[in-house]
């Protein structure tokens, strides 16, 4: 009985244990249970949470990309004629602001993403865009249309941005200090250090090596005589000239080391292939004819860019197709030409034809008028200054100094010289950009007035053979407003219109197909002129190689030109001749130098020197006596 007691009261105590074991352990599991339910919720909020934040910046970058669009966008937009010339400003005001106040917004968007990576908003993978806009614009933006004229627009773009960066400089400065402890210590050493720079820049830009003492001199030991006077202007000199100090940050050419004959374009052939709608032409060309401008079936009826480009694009042709030449180009192939087939780079050949029935006939013409010289040359550099010409083309001033009246009355040391040439020092140019001089120098009115003739037409009425080099794709650079020019036309013409020519303004020389542009030019002309020995010439040759702000690449042209005179000279074909080397205003193209004061008065001083032959009659007499006082 007692054993049996016992052991109930063992079974008891041990059901009480289990009971409470089983508890426990219930506790525990619940107390488990609650924590993973706890743990559970933590990662799924965490996991909304940083759902949420990969969204927020994902939006964030997409805002950035679509600012940046934006920007683009509005800078497009502004374009069109933004900062196109001054001189249609006072017509178009209005719509004048619409265009720069797109632009102004874009740089306020550029602005605003440069600020969102300064406080890391965004990304700064969005510097990619900006140094993609920069490179883009670099490239292709020249103003109006992406072509026209200059780096108007991308010069002012990020120049507004700089300026606002500026502006928001004491706001991040607030910020910085506000957010950091130790804020002012770096905000001093940082003001500290850029102080420095500035100091160090200022003293080497303004060095006494940046003086302008020889800034007035000319040629043959002359100087600008600067007296004011009934007859006589006076001209501001500049007190410091900065092309001394940044010269030799400026030859672009020479720092990329771009040389003509090894700059090889190796799609230069397929590039003409895709972009041609010629019908003269095949996938197998290899050899193109460049189509003439003022002949059939290559009829100009307008002078513009466009019409031009066309022209050259519908006409291209196959020069080695003899039945599509002996079909569409009888008596009047291409004088011009790209050769692929031995060269991958491709090589210009030119042949201009001699037209005998047209030397006859103007040679008939020549006996109703006596002119005041037989042959004309105008060499045409846009934008150079004549203290610039000074400065870089000092060959080709070489020639015409060899020819100038000397000191002590006019001609007396050499009475025998058959040939003088001259200088002007002054001012000679209405405004500081072509559209406004250009007419006023070839058609002898202002661009507005109608019913314009271009100087080849009185040339062409009174027996002159007339040539035209231009190394752009227009027949003048008369651009706005050319529906009041009539369509007059040169006997031979050769427009660059050639897609593979490197564009304008680019800061740098200018190659197409292994040579300079202008030595393409220069080739022509010097064909023309001996070709036609026995005919009165005029021969205009227009070059853009100084369009451009660093008063440097011209220099890469001067042996060219001093070439070219040289051997016209020496092989006796510039007798009774008038040379003009000459430009429609000084540099004016936005660079380093635009906010210079040696700059701006340069821009109105373009250059101008005229080589004659003396034919020892009374009026070329007073001519040299009045060309020797200018």
């Amino acid at each position: 009985m007692i054993a049996h007691s016992y052991e109930e009261k063992i079974d008891k105590i041990n059901f009480k244990i289990e009971e409470t074991d089983k508890v426990s352990l219930t506790e525990e599991n619940n107390e488990v249970d609650e924590h993973l339910k706890i743990t559970e919720k933590y990662f799924l909020l965490k996991k909304k949470y940083d759902f949420l934040i990969r969204i927020i910046n994902i939006i964030k970058e997409l805002i950035g990309l679509f600012l940046f669009l934006f920007s683009y966008i509005y800078y497009y937009l502004s374009l069109e004629t933004c900062l196109r010339g001054q001189e249609i400003c006072s017509l178009l005001v209005q719509w004048q602001f619409t265009k720069i106040y797109q632009e102004l917004k874009s740089c306020l968007l550029m602005a605003f993403i440069l600020e969102l990576i300064f406080y890391k908003l965004i990304s700064k993978l969005h510097l990619i865009h900006f140094f993609l806009i920069f490179f883009a614009f670099y490239k292709y933006s020249h103003g109006t249309e992406f072509e026209d004229h200059g780096y108007y627009n991308f010069i002012y773009f990020f120049l507004i941005i700089f300026l606002i960066m500026i502006l928001l400089i004491p706001f991040n400065c607030l910020f910085f200090i506000i957010k950091n402890k130790k804020g002012m210590v770096y905000l001093f050493a940082y003001f500290l250090i850029l102080i420095i720079i500035i100091y160090f820049l200022y003293s080497f830009i303004y060095s006494k090596g940046a003086n302008c003492v020889d800034w007035g001199k000319g040629l043959n030991n002359t100087y600008i005589i600067n007296n004011k006077s009934k007859y006589a202007c006076q001209i501001k000199f500049p007190k410091k000239c900065l092309y001394k100090s940044l010269y030799f940050f400026q030859d672009y050419s020479k720092i990329m080391r771009k040389n003509c004959t090894k700059l090889v374009k190796k799609k230069s052939r397929e590039n003409l292939l895709k972009i041609s709608i010629s019908p003269f032409i095949t996938k197998e060309t290899k050899h193109f004819g460049y189509p003439l401008s003022n002949k059939e079936p290559a009829c100009i009826k307008g002078i513009g860019r466009t019409t031009l480009q066309n022209n050259f694009l519908k006409n291209l042709v196959d020069m080695n197709n003899k039945t599509i030449l002996n079909k569409y180009f009888k008596n009047r192939r291409p004088e011009v030409s790209v050769d692929f087939t031995h060269n991958i780079q491709g090589k210009i050949d030119i042949n201009v034809h001699y037209d005998e029935n047209l030397s006859k006939k103007k040679k008939h013409l020549e006996k109703n008028s006596e002119p005041i010289s037989n042959n004309v040359l105008i060499i045409y550099l846009d934008s150079v200054s004549r203290q610039n010409a000074i400065r870089e083309l000092k060959k080709t001033l070489k020639f015409f100094e060899k020819f100038m009246p000397f000191q002590g009355g006019f001609n007396d040391k050499y009475p025998n010289e058959n040939y003088h040439s001259f200088e002007f020092f002054k001012f000679h140019a209405f405004k500081g950009y072509t559209s406004i001089n250009y007419p006023l120098l070839f058609y002898g009115k202002n661009k507005e007035a109608k019913n314009k003739y271009l100087i080849s037409k009185y040339f062409n009425e009174n027996g002159y053979m007339t040539s035209l080099a231009h190394d752009s794709c227009l027949r003048d650079n008369t651009i706005s407003n050319h529906i009041f020019t009539t369509n007059e036309v040169f006997d031979h013409e050769f427009n660059l219109c050639d897609p593979n020519k490197d564009n304008i303004n680019i800061n740098s020389i200018r190659c197409l197909y292994g040579k300079l542009d202008i030595e393409h030019l220069l080739n022509y002309a010097d064909q023309f002129w001996r070709k036609y020995k026995i005919n009165r010439k005029f021969s205009l040759i227009v070059s853009n190689f100084g369009h451009e702000g660093t008063l440097q690449t011209i220099k890469y042209i001067d042996d060219f030109i001093s070439t070219f005179l040289w051997k016209l000279f020496n092989d006796n074909l510039l007798r009774n001749s008038i040379v003009f080397l000459i430009s429609d205003h000084g540099t004016d193209m936005p660079s380093l130098y635009y906010i210079s004061e040696f700059y701006r008065i340069e821009a109105k001083l373009p250059m101008l020197y005229i080589f004659m032959c003396d034919k020892k009659n009374t009026s070329y007499d007073q001519q040299y006596k009045y060309m020797h006082e200018n």
